[in-house]
């Protein structure tokens, strides 16, 4: 079965290329490896699963030294052209979107980036699935998308029409325009609402590894909300499993959306806690108020997950933070 996979040089694109693999899939990866963060970061995963930075280049394949059936091509979803030509060269089966550009803070600040790369470029995958006869599309979605709900855990079943930052904005786009194509043009698709994922090889502007950069650099972290928030964090074998879920399930439903979360909210202060404790390091805390765009609880409700996908998370935050730990102290070094 013949697969293309967005966003591979991002943090959950690398550990589902690695999974599928594993598997005896044949992956095509594409990214455009923006410079969002740190694309040394990026060129590790990449150098993690077999493909050489210096092999790289624009709509050029390059084929793994490792992983048997992978290839990865450096290419941007609004590259609308180069696009539709990969997908009437390789003929793929599946595909899983999971590229984007994320981030809620710097979506406040850079709006154009988030409509170019998360509606223009979901546009044209849709437009290639349609005109290729692909049968099942996952995309990505987010916890995002519930905005500031009254009543926890979030449901599937809840109103999401007010999100709070562009990039929910751009994330609930995502899942009405994959609605409209999966009834239009009879498409499979399974959009997937990450809550808070973290682990080895994750994103540098997110909170956790944020944190741990200054803990082990004797510098300051900025605590929002006082520290009065709770979030569902997820650890990234977990956000795995869900995914490999839903490209293995073939439900009656032609269109679904499914929450990926921990289903166990943490303390966020717990949560530096225990990102000391791993460390061995004391935070230096200096407490804000809360930023615009955040919000001050996740919780995902996963029972219909568990129902229909038979997936439910199996990392405890100590577990997660111990290996996420382990990796941050070797990768820093």
């Amino acid at each position: 079965m013949r697969i293309l996979l967005t966003g591979a040089a991002g943090f959950i694109g690398y550990h589902a290329v690695l999974k599928l693999a594993s598997l005896g899939y044949i992956i095509t990866g594409i990214d455009n490896i923006n410079e969002y963060y740190d694309v040394n970061l990026k060129y590790a995963r990449l150098l993690n699963c077999g493909i050489k930075k210096n092999k790289i280049s624009y709509n050029k394949k390059t084929n793994s030294t490792t992983l048997p059936g992978y290839s990865f091509i450096k290419l941007d979803l609004t590259d609308k052209k180069n696009i539709s030509k990969l997908f009437l060269k390789e003929k793929f089966d599946i595909v899983i979107n999971l590229a984007a550009q994320a981030g809620v803070r710097y979506s406040i600040e850079n709006p154009h980036t988030y409509i170019e790369s998360n509606i223009n470029g979901f546009i044209n995958i849709l437009e290639s699935c349609r005109q290729n006869n692909i049968k099942k599309l996952i995309f990505a979605s987010s916890s995002s998308v519930y905005g500031e709900q009254e009543k926890a855990p979030f449901s599937v079943l809840d109103n999401t029409d007010k999100p709070i930052s562009l990039y929910a904005a751009t994330k609930k786009s995502n899942e009405v325009m994959a609605y409209t194509y999966s009834h239009l043009f009879g498409i499979s698709c399974t959009g997937l609402r990450f809550f808070t994922v973290y682990g080895s090889y994750g994103r540098p502007d997110m909170a956790y590894y944020k944190f741990a950069n200054a803990i082990l650099n004797n510098k300051p972290i900025q605590v929002y909300n006082n520290g009065d928030m709770l979030r569902d964090f997820t650890y990234i074998d977990d956000i795995i499993e869900g995914l490999i879920a839903a490209v293995n399930n073939s439900g009656k439903h032609q269109y679904a959306l499914y929450n990926l979360g921990n289903n166990k909210p943490e303390k966020l202060t717990d949560f530096i806690e225990t990102l000391e404790k791993n460390l061995e390091c004391k935070a230096q805390k200096v407490y804000l108020g809360m930023q615009p765009g955040d919000v001050p609880v996740t919780a995902a409700d996963i029972e219909l997950t568990k129902k229909e996908l038979n997936w439910q998370p199996k990392t405890s935050m100590d577990q997660g933070l111990k290996e996420f730990c382990s990796w941050f102290k070797s990768y820093s070094k």
